[in-house]
């Protein structure tokens, strides 16, 4: 047997593969996306994106599906996540060309001159050769001799079998199924982040429009008082009190406004859109009851189709094929060369070459370095592991608590539906009873602030039924195919 100490050979050709599929494990655990609410693309890629377009003049007409689609072509954070998928899939690669043959061709031609006697066929050689043939005449012979040597040469080298290779590129494919799911995890938080920003343009939106209709109402109320205290049925503090009211929807309605183009600043930048862009929103708050779902249902839904469930999985083959390459480390290695050429010498004519060799390695010396990586990389199987288990009861605890919070923001819509209609029911009562004289304008301003409130509150509970129905289906994994679905759209 042939212990292989050659830098080139397979064994040691194959180590620093080994390395680059401990790269791909960390590649791998890097594609998870982030989960902060940090509103920032430094802290987390998910709220950028890379803007395409400047600003034009023409108002966009922008859908909740418009904005999904550019939100998922722009976003910085699902580029960062393709470009790992890619990177693996190169690492993948190059594992395959571990296996495959290598065949190289050199051909060239130069002018040579030797020494003989540096060669061994010096002054001595000679005459011991001359004794050996009576009458040959070698003191002639020059020792300095030229030649011009033009030769081509076909290689072959192929290993035919290393377990760190087989090993390394089980480790490589699942790294990148792993960077896949990951890729599709990033996909679900692109459509939450741009649902959730959308929805939230809608709710300041309908604040906006609540906010003005009640500063509508303050100003006719106001003129009415000024007119009835012009008339002298109206006392000054009858008529201060509208006015000082009408004065706080103003401001209101200017704090509404604000937040509304700011929230569409937030939205625009989620999906590359120029931040001076002027968009016009097509999709109202949409609102639909939600099919009741067991825990134990949303569950299994979550376990088939979770992208960062089946990635931890393809990390878990993936540090486990790793493992099984450190362990395989102690197998020979088997390789086969082999080449064929031609040469010809200063033109008396040309001959064949060839050469075939095979090279079987294996490592001595080294049981304390092999033992050492098998057990780092056994420490990695056995934290991947847990972490597996842990995402397993994570997944359960997220289902049923976003089951509760549909559920809650359920009951929350009835409630603040039913308050806006006594609300409503109050002031047009109260409105009467002012205009018939029964009644100062205090209960009004009273009842109007009773009315806003409600609405404002049914605004907020939409937006958190809606954003509880995201969340739901964010935890079931299913947020990119059935949004719609549980939106009611």
């Amino acid at each position: 047997m042939l212990v292989s100490q050659d830098p080139h050979s397979p064994a040691r050709r194959a180590a620093p593969f080994l390395c680059a599929a401990i790269l791909c494990v960390v590649a791998g655990a890097a594609s998870l996306p982030a989960q902060s609410s940090n509103p920032t693309s430094a802290a987390n890629p998910y709220y950028g994106s890379v803007t395409l377009a400047p600003a034009t003049d023409q108002p966009i007409q922008l859908s909740l599906d418009d904005a999904i689609s550019r939100g998922l072509q722009n976003n910085l954070g699902l580029k960062q996540a393709v470009d790992n998928e890619r990177s693996l899939h190169g690492e993948q690669n190059q594992a395959l060309q571990e296996f495959l043959p290598t065949i190289t061709l050199t051909g060239d031609t130069g002018f040579y001159q030797h020494n003989l006697a540096a060669l061994g066929f010096g002054p001595g050689l000679l005459s011991k050769i001359g004794k050996l043939f009576p009458g040959a005449n070698f003191a002639g012979v020059s020792l300095i001799t030229r030649d011009t040597l033009t030769e081509g040469q076909l290689q072959f080298n192929q290993i035919l079998f290393s377990g760190p290779v087989i090993a390394g590129w089980r480790a490589a494919g699942a790294a990148t199924r792993a960077a896949y799911f990951g890729k599709m995890s990033a996909r679900g938080e692109v459509v939450q982040q741009v649902a959730s920003a959308y929805l939230h343009v809608i709710a300041a939106a309908s604040e906006v429009e609540n906010a003005k209709a009640l500063e509508q109402a303050d100003l006719v109320q106001l003129n009415n008082a000024h007119a009835a205290h012009e008339a002298g049925t109206f006392s000054n503090l009858d008529e201060l009190r509208p006015r000082v009211q009408y004065q706080a929807q103003q401001q209101a309605t200017i704090a509404a406004e604000n937040t509304y183009e700011k929230d569409l600043i937030l939205l625009k930048r989620e999906i590359g859109l120029d931040p001076g862009q002027k968009i016009v929103l097509t999709d109202r708050a949409p609102y639909s009851d939600f099919a009741a779902q067991t825990p134990e249902e949303a569950r299994a839904i979550a376990y088939r189709n979770r992208q960062d469930y089946q990635n931890l999985q393809n990390q878990q083959v993936e540090l486990k094929a790793v493992h099984a390459a450190y362990r395989s480390q102690r197998l020979p290695t088997l390789s086969f060369s082999g080449n064929y050429g031609v040469q010809q010498i200063g033109g008396v004519g040309a001959h064949g070459t060839f050469a075939a060799s095979g090279t079987l390695s294996f490592p001595i010396f080294r049981e304390a370095g092999l033992r050492g990586n098998i057990d780092a990389a056994q420490a990695q199987v056995t934290a991947i592991n847990a972490q597996l288990d842990d995402l397993r009861n994570n997944i359960d605890q997220q289902v049923r608590s976003t089951l509760l919070d549909v559920n809650a923001a359920g009951q929350l819509v009835q409630v603040s539906r039913s308050n806006v209609e006594l609300a409503t029911r109050a002031l047009s009562d109260e409105t009467e009873r002012v205009s018939a004289g029964v009644d100062n304008t205090l209960p009004l301003v009273t009842a109007q602030a009773t009315l806003a409130s409600a609405q404002n509150n049914l605004v907020e509970s939409l937006y958190q039924y809606n954003l509880a129905k995201l969340s739901l289906a964010r935890a079931c994994g299913v947020l990119e195919t059935q949004y719609r679905l549980y939106l009611g759209k």
